[in-house]
C-alpha cells in the first residue's frame, strides 16, 4: 500500500513538473516572439561642427557640441534645404581695408609680440579667422595720417613721365604690414582703390574734388600700371583695383574726386584697359565703387562692348540703398561679377546684437545672396579715439580697436561678423541654393561648398524667439535650434 502511493505521488508530481516546464517554456518563448523593442535610430553617417555668436555676447564664435548627422529624420521641423547641384558665384574671400590709419597702427604702435598675436589672430584660418581678403587706399584716403598720392612733385609742376613715382609714405606702413600678413596667409586677395589721383593731374590741382583732366587720362592709366608693378617688386600681387573710390561724391575734406560713368567709360575703354594689356597685366578692373543707391552708372558703362572687355566686375558700398542693386546689375550682365567692398560701424550704433544682425542680414548673408564674390568692411584697424582721421568720418569703428595708452585690444562685432564667414568659407568656395521652409520666419540663410567638397550654412535669427529647424543635404539630415539674436554657420 505505502509503495502504491508513494508510485501515485511521484507519477502526479512528474506530469506537474512537466505541465509546469511547458508551460514555462511556452510562455517564455511567447514573451521573446511578442516583445515589441525600439526600432534602432536612424545611423550616424558623419558629424556637424556648430559655431555660434550670441547678441548679448555670452557666445562669441564659440565652438559647440557637434551635431550627428544621419540618413534620414522622423523630426517634424520645419526644413533647410541645402542643394550643392545648384551653384552661383564663386567666392574670393572675406575681410576689411588696410588702411594706411590701420597699418600704421599695426605697425608702429603695436609691439612685435603684440603685432604677430594679432595678425594671427585675424589671419590664420585655423588660430584665427582667417581673414582672406583686404582693401587698400591708393595713396591717401580719410584715414592716412597725411595727404599724398604716389608721384607728387614740387608744387606747380607736372610729370607725365612719372619720374617723381614713389609708394611713398605706403612703404613706411602698409607694405611692411603686408608682407607679414602673407607670411600667414600667401594667396590673400587684394584690391586697390584711389582716393585721388595727384593734384596735378586735377582740373582744380588738389587732391579734394576736382576732375581728372582729359590731357591727363594716359597718365593716370600709366600711374595704376606703376601701382601695381612697384608693389608686385615688393612680391605683393594686386588682384584687383577699382577706378576711383566713391565717383559720385567729390565735396568732401579729404582726398576725392567726381569721375561720371561717361568719364570713367572713356577712360577704361581708352586708357586703363589697353595700357593693362600691353603691360601683360592680368589685375581686374572693377568699375563705381559707390552706394547701392545707383545701378545705371555700371550698366551704362558695361553696354559698352569695348569698355566691358577689360572689366571683371562692379564694386558697391551700402551706406545708401538697397543689396537687391547687386541682383539688377547681375541681371543686366550676368557675366560680369559683383563685389561689396565698404561699409563702416561707428559711434552711431553701438549695440552689438543689432549691429551684428544688420550685418548678417545685409553684409554678408546680404551680398553673397545678391551675387558678390567679396564683402569688405572699411578700417581693419583704429584706435579708442576711431583714429587716425585725416578730415574724414571722426567715429567710425575699426573691426578690432586698439587702446594705444593701454594696450588692450578689443575684437569688435565686425570681427565676429567676418569670422563667421572668412573662417569657414574659403577662396574658391562656391555659394550654393539653402532654401527655408516658409515656416522659418525671421531667419536668413546661405549655403557654400568649398573646393574641398566642405559644406557651409550660415543662418542668422533676428527674431525673439528660438528657432528649431532641420538641415537636409542629399541623402543626409541634422537638427539644430538657434537662440534669437544668434547666428551660427554649421559645417559638414
Amino acid at each position: 500500500m505505502p509503495d502504491y502511493f508513494i508510485l501515485k505521488n511521484y507519477l502526479l508530481l512528474k506530469w506537474i513538473l512537466t505541465i509546469g516546464i511547458f508551460f514555462c517554456l511556452s510562455g517564455c518563448k511567447s514573451k521573446q516572439n511578442n516583445d515589441n523593442p525600439e526600432p534602432p535610430g536612424p545611423v550616424v553617417t558623419g558629424k556637424a561642427q556648430v559655431w555660434l555668436t550670441k547678441g548679448d555676447k555670452s557666445k562669441l564664435l564659440n565652438r559647440e557640441a557637434d551635431l550627428s548627422i544621419t540618413g534620414s529624420t522622423s523630426s517634424n521641423w520645419p526644413v533647410i534645404t541645402v542643394d550643392t547641384t545648384f551653384k552661383y558665384q564663386v567666392m574670393e574671400g572675406f575681410g576689411a581695408a588696410l588702411t594706411g590709419s590701420s597699418a600704421y597702427l599695426l605697425h608702429q604702435r603695436m609691439d612685435v609680440t603684440t603685432r604677430a598675436a594679432t595678425l594671427q589672430k585675424l589671419f590664420d584660418p585655423e588660430n584665427g579667422i582667417g581673414i582672406s581678403y583686404l582693401r587698400l587706399t591708393m595713396g591717401a584716403s580719410d584715414f592716412s595720417l597725411s595727404d599724398f598720392s604716389y608721384d607728387d612733385p614740387p608744387a606747380g609742376e607736372t610729370d607725365f613721365d612719372l619720374q617723381h613715382f614713389s609708394l611713398g609714405p605706403d612703404n613706411d606702413d602698409v607694405v611692411p604690414v603686408l608682407k607679414e600678413i602673407l607670411q600667414i596667409s600667401p594667396s590673400i586677395g587684394l584690391m586697390g582703390s584711389p582716393w585721388s589721383p595727384p593734384a596735378w593731374m586735377k582740373t582744380n590741382n588738389s587732391m579734394k574734388g576736382g576732375k581728372l583732366k582729359t590731357t591727363c587720362y594716359s597718365v593716370y592709366a600709366d600711374y595704376f600700371v606703376r601701382y601695381i608693378q612697384a608693389m608686385q617688386s615688393h612680391g605683393i600681387t594686386i588682384s584687383a583695383v577699382t577706378l576711383q573710390n566713391e565717383p559720385l561724391y567729390f565735396t568732401a575734406s579729404y582726398p576725392c574726386m567726381e569721375m561720371q560713368p561717361e568719364e570713367q567709360l572713356v577712360f577704361i575703354k581708352n586708357n586703363v584697359g589697353p595700357k593693362f594689356s600691353a603691360a601683360g597685366i592680368n589685375t581686374k578692373i572693377i568699375i563705381y565703387d559707390h552706394n547701392w543707391d545707383n545701378t545705371s552708372y555700371a550698366i551704362s558703362i558695361l553696354n559698352d562692348a569695348t569698355a566691358r572687355q577689360y572689366i571683371a566686375g562692379t564694386a558697391f558700398h551700402a551706406y545708401a540703398g538697397d543689396v537687391s542693386a547687386m541682383s539688377t546689375v547681375h541681371y543686366a550682365h550676368p557675366d560680369k561679377d559683383l563685389y561689396f567692398t565698404e561699409i563702416s560701424g561707428g559711434a552711431w550704433a553701438v549695440n552689438f546684437g543689432s549691429n551684428l544682425m544688420w550685418n548678417m542680414k545685409n553684409i554678408f548673408i546680404g551680398t553673397t545672396l545678391n551675387w558678390s564674390r567679396t564683402a569688405l568692411l572699411w578700417n581693419l584697424a583704429l584706435d579708442q579715439n576711431w583714429g587716425p582721421q585725416n578730415n574724414g568720418c571722426s567715429n567710425c569703428r575699426g573691426v578690432i580697436t586698439y587702446n594705444v595708452s593701454n594696450g588692450q585690444i578689443t575684437y569688435n562685432e565686425e570681427y565676429y561678423s567676418i569670422a563667421h564667414f572668412s573662417k569657414f568659407v574659403r577662396p574658391g568656395a562656391t555659394r550654393v541654393t539653402a532654401t527655408l521652409q516658409q515656416a522659418l520666419t525671421n531667419l536668413q540663410a546661405v549655403a557654400f561648398i568649398n573646393s574641398d567638397g566642405s559644406k557651409v550654412l550660415v543662418v542668422c535669427n533676428d527674431g525673439s524667439d528660438f528657432k528649431t529647424f532641420t538641415v537636409k543635404q542629399g541623402k543626409r539630415f541634422f537638427a539644430y535650434s538657434i537662440s534669437p539674436q544668434s547666428v551660427v554657420t554649421l559645417t559638414w
